[in-house]
């Protein structure tokens, strides 16, 4: 089956503005796999899907942009976590929607902005996100770009988690318990070690 056509709708965001604490402080999205930086990865998996990407970075500005997209940092700055992340994509994104993803996330579905769009549609939501196990997983997010003003109120006014945001809208959710491994996040060494094995295997 081919995959999904990209959609015109959407700009794509790749989260990379995390500290990196429990891979030691490195920059997860410039930690390399398979020859390549996680970053590259997932713009790879991304890019057909939508009709532009950026990434959202607060270090290395310069060593993101030479992966061939626009770099942003948080809005506001300051290491507020991912909702300033979210924040930045929405004010930078021209399209009607925005899709961020996370650095760490080399597997992405290559249908993830296309079940996304199914759900927010079919629930006529303000925003989707993607579902494993039961368990929303809110840096896989469809949002609508007129949500920028209210999440830039939200952060303002002290709002830090993002369940706690989302909790406030119209949230639809798209279950990928069919594509499980697709989700993984590196967090840690040890899970960059898992992945590289598994790219491994798949290559013999």
């Amino acid at each position: 089956m081919a995959p999904p056509a990209a959609d015109a709708r959407i700009t794509g965001v790749v989260l990379a503005g995390g500290s990196g604490r429990r891979m030691g402080g490195r920059d997860k999205g410039l930690v390399r796999l398979a020859g390549r930086p996680l970053a590259a990865h997932v713009l790879t998996r991304l890019a057909p899907q939508v009709a532009a990407m950026r990434i959202n970075a607060n270090r290395h500005a310069a060593r993101y942009r030479a992966l061939g997209v626009p770099v942003d940092g948080d809005r506001p700055p300051g290491g507020l976590g991912p909702l300033a992340g979210m924040a930045s994509a929405l004010a930078h994104a021209r399209t009607e929607r925005v899709l961020v993803v996370p650095c760490d996330a080399p597997l992405l579905p290559h249908d993830l902005a296309a079940r996304l769009t199914d759900a927010l549609e079919a629930a006529d939501a303000e925003l989707a996100v993607a579902r494993l196990e039961g368990r929303l997983q809110p840096v896989f997010a469809l949002l609508k770009r007129r949500l920028c003003a209210d999440l830039d109120a939200a952060l303002a006014a002290g709002e830090r988690r993002v369940h706690g945001w989302l909790a406030r809208h119209r949230v639809a959710a798209a279950d990928f318990d069919d594509q499980a491994a697709a989700l993984v996040n590196i967090n840690t060494p040890e899970a960059l070690a898992r992945v590289a094995q598994r790219l491994d295997a798949a290559a013999e």
